[in-house]
């Protein structure tokens, strides 16, 4: 059996705006998306002492690499990093369209997304690849456990749980709190070096530098703004006194 965990990287710290490109600023620092370092841990625990492979799969640029190693070293065997020139600025549509691409390359039996990006917080790639991949879906998995050549999903919603079936190969987005990620050990660390990391090319896959990237993306962003001013807004910093001004700038506005 093969899991396929798809990761990303994503900027550390706060997240800033390119004015010039009109995208999220990447060049800093950055760490795998800690949403999908649960996806990663779930992958472990499914394959167990077992003789299933966990590849991780990401898209991004070269330093994106760091990401993938932490998963290699939490316990992943081998990573697939997507990274080419061609595919910078892509939105959803053209993601989702290289991450597919990857996948069906790789013939993963389960695909596991973490349930969101803290860069974006779009929470509907997963949907999109599983689209794409022509595969079931389940979104918001609490539990998941495999069966009989299929899986089921602990599904969390606003009003409880849901018990969801479903045949593999699948795909599954799962929530923060199914576990609690394993920290990279010293040998895991280590370990990591010598394990597989493939770095693969828009070509490799058979995507059309045109089908990704700006060329490839469905959405465009128009301008950039500051938010309105909000009027007499006040910003109040301080130590133990700040609890004093806050009072006095409600009293004077008669609102305690």
């Amino acid at each position: 059996m093969k899991i396929a965990v798809c990761v990303k990287h994503v900027p550390e710290g706060q997240s800033k705006i390119d004015a010039g490109s009109k995208r999220l600023d990447r060049s800093g620092e950055g760490a795998l998306n800690h949403f999908d370092a649960n996806a990663v841990e779930e992958a472990l625990r499914l394959k167990g002492e077992s003789d299933t492979e966990v590849v991780v799969v990401s898209m991004g640029p070269e330093r994106a690499a760091d990401s993938l190693r932490k998963a290699l070293a939490m316990g992943a065997d081998r990573a697939v990093l997507v990274s080419d020139a061609a595919a910078a600025g892509s939105d959803l549509v053209a993601t989702s369209r290289v991450l597919a691409a990857a996948l069906e390359r790789e013939g993963a039996d389960l695909v596991l997304f973490g349930q969101q990006a803290s860069d974006a917080d779009g929470a509907v790639l997963w949907a999109a690849v599983a689209e794409r991949l022509k595969r079931p879906v389940v979104s918001q998995a609490a539990e998941l456990t495999l069966q009989d050549g299929g899986l089921r999903v602990k599904r969390q919603t606003e009003f409880g749980y849901d018990v969801i079936e479903a045949p593999l190969p699948a795909v599954v987005a799962v929530s923060d709190a199914i576990n609690e990620p394993r920290y990279p050990s010293l040998k895991g660390i280590m370990g990591a070096k010598k394990k597989q990391q493939d770095v693969l090319s828009l070509g490799d896959l058979g995507v059309d530098s045109g089908a990704a990237g700006e060329a490839g993306s469905r959405t465009t962003v128009l301008s950039l703004g500051s938010p309105p001013s909000r009027g007499d807004a006040k910003k109040i910093e301080g130590g133990a006194e700040t609890a004093e001004q806050i009072v006095e700038f409600l009293t004077e506005r008669r609102l305690v």
